[in-house]
């Protein structure tokens, strides 16, 4: 197996991997949910294990925070690493007035504020989609498990810190639940390169209620979303 600029796999790599943002996220959800898991990745930081879940073979892999950095980690493991099913299991601000923290939403597709859909050459607006059959996997592990989901539009933003202070209320009304960094980044790639990709997302704070968790609880509490990610997969 060869290395890539950002991936020196030690150990193999699973068809299914799991993308928290956090690399102590991939860290916790091997050592909490993964039977024998090795760590296969350790350069800049993004911890990297394949283990099993319910003996199906599962990856997990922190890809820190952003489009850029997902974008490359999801381009790598794709293409170079033969990948098929990404999830990525991670945090988002809550537009929705139905949603409060720790609510788990499942991002049917993923608007975007920016400049990254160009590169694909696409002869108008591309809409970054989750794979509709994780999508309706991970949906039927939410019934099974009785974890209530939302189901929608969220934003993939590259501003964290928005100097538009109107912008956020504009995206709600047109309907977007949640923002979060990633997603449309994953999206796009996963349909360049024919893969499968969906985000199963925790509401860490509310934009407009002014609620929020610890970076703590960030870290380790997203457990439902942890267990519904791995379920999804055994479908």
């Amino acid at each position: 197996m060869k290395d890539t600029p950002h991936i020196n796999p030690t150990a193999d790599i699973a068809e299914t991997i799991l993308l928290p943002g956090d690399p102590l996220r991939a860290k916790f959800v091997a050592e909490q949910f993964l039977t024998g898991a090795i760590q296969f990745n350790a350069v800049r930081g993004a911890l990297g294990y394949t283990g099993s879940y319910k003996n199906v073979s599962v990856s997990v892999m922190g890809t820190g925070m952003g489009m850029p950095a997902m974008a490359i980690y999801a381009h790598e493991l794709i293409v170079e690493f033969g990948v098929k099913n990404l999830i990525r299991i991670g945090s988002c601000g809550a537009y929705a007035d139905d949603l409060s923290v720790y609510d788990i939403v499942l991002a049917q597709c993923a608007s975007t504020d920016s400049n990254y859909p160009a590169q694909f050459g696409a002869p108008g607006a591309i809409a970054p989609a989750a794979s509709w059959r994780l999508l309706y996997n991970a949906y039927q592990a939410a019934e099974k498990l009785q974890t209530g989901v939302r189901v929608g539009n969220i934003l993939s933003s590259d501003i964290f810190y928005n100097d538009d202070e109107t912008a956020a209320r504009r995206w709600r009304r047109m309907g977007v639940l949640a923002v979060e960094m990633e997603t449309a980044a994953l999206y796009l790639n996963a349909a360049r390169h024919n893969a499968d990709a969906l985000s199963i997302l925790t509401v860490s704070d509310h934009i407009f209620k002014k609620e929020a968790i610890s970076a703590e609880d960030r870290e380790k509490s997203f457990t439902r979303m942890m267990e519904l990610a791995l379920e999804a997969v055994l479908i």
